[in-house]
């Protein structure tokens, strides 16, 4: 079986990488409550690469982990106000919601925090700036 031509496009827009931030969440989610444990650095850029790879998108090593970081972050948050129980339904759910096919409105509002999470970083970074007249 012949693989198709490896062209990647960047994944620098707002869309691709909030939807990375997403599946890494729910990958975190995922090892945590089967395995008890979050994964490393290394294997949270291994889940970025893997994720770019299957939707044939590009991102420098440095803004996988970035992203990646701020999935942990936001994981680990979920996983600390949530019981057991809910913590498992969510990540079903955004497991489910990797499939462009599955919507729920629990997928779209943590879709919609990864948005956030993202835009708030790029106001700090602009504002981290000079000021502009």
């Amino acid at each position: 079986m012949m693989s198709p031509p490896a062209s990647s496009t960047p994944a620098d827009g707002r869309g691709p990488r909030a939807a990375l931030v997403f599946a890494l969440t729910a990958e975190r989610l995922s090892i945590w409550y089967e395995h008890g444990q979050w994964p490393t650095e290394a294997q949270g850029a291994s889940l970025a690469a893997d994720w770019l790879s299957r939707t044939r998108r590009s991102l420098p090593l440095a803004q996988r982990r970035h992203l990646s970081d701020l999935s942990d972050k936001l994981a680990r948050q979920i996983a600390g106000s949530l019981s057991r129980e809910a913590g498992l339904y969510t990540t079903h759910e955004m497991m489910e919601a990797l499939d462009p096919q599955h919507e729920s409105e629990l997928s779209q509002s943590l879709m919609a925090e990864c948005e956030r999470l993202l835009d708030a970083e790029a106001a700090a970074d602009s504002g981290s700036g000079p000021a502009q007249p």
